[in-house]
């Protein structure tokens, strides 16, 4: 019998969460230890993804929450006034208003964007993407978008659906909590 790495043994040295399971079981018998096996695995998962996504974008000069500035401007921003306040920013990239500053002051900075009144309110600001910010975030979306399909997991169209469901279902859930 081939016994290789990916056998789903328990003790497979390619799946940590299954050791440090088994540590926490041997130590506090009287706790249940299994629901950090789903936790740590998405938790580990979303570490190689981000690593991978910062890989990607480097390319562009980006990182992913650059990218997903620039990417809802482009997605949002082509309305009457052409652009988003920070305010419609801030709820479309789910970030603190200092990280959005920040964030803003690099990509305008960097030219990518543009911060002008707002016609409709005195003491606000649009944020609109340049036309270097156009071309930049439109290569960056095609390496992002051929980034998130090699980052897809190995299972067939069907599962990947229904896991895309239950991961719609576990963040509604715990954005309900919130």
């Amino acid at each position: 019998m081939d016994t290789t790495a990916n056998d789903s043994d328990a003790t497979d040295p390619l799946d940590p969460l299954d050791a440090v399971l088994a540590g926490w079981k041997a130590v506090r018998p009287n706790l249940d230890p299994s629901p950090l096996g789903l936790i740590g695995r998405v938790l580990v998962l979303a570490d190689h993804l981000q690593r991978s996504v910062d890989a990607a974008l480097a390319k562009h000069s980006l990182s992913l929450g650059l990218f997903d500035i620039l990417g809802t401007l482009r997605r949002n921003g082509n309305g009457k006034k052409g652009g988003m306040t920070p305010g419609q920013l801030l709820k479309a990239v789910v970030l603190s208003s200092g990280g959005l500053t920040s964030r803003l002051d690099k990509l305008e900075a960097a030219g990518l964007i543009a911060r002008s009144d707002d016609p409709d309110d005195r003491r606000g600001v649009v944020v609109t993407l340049t036309a270097k910010g156009k071309r930049v975030i439109d290569a960056a979306t095609a390496t992002r978008f051929a980034e998130a399909k090699k980052s897809l997991p190995p299972l067939p169209a069907a599962d990947r659906a229904a896991l895309e469901d239950m991961l719609r279902a576990w963040l509604a859930s715990a954005a309900a909590r919130e």
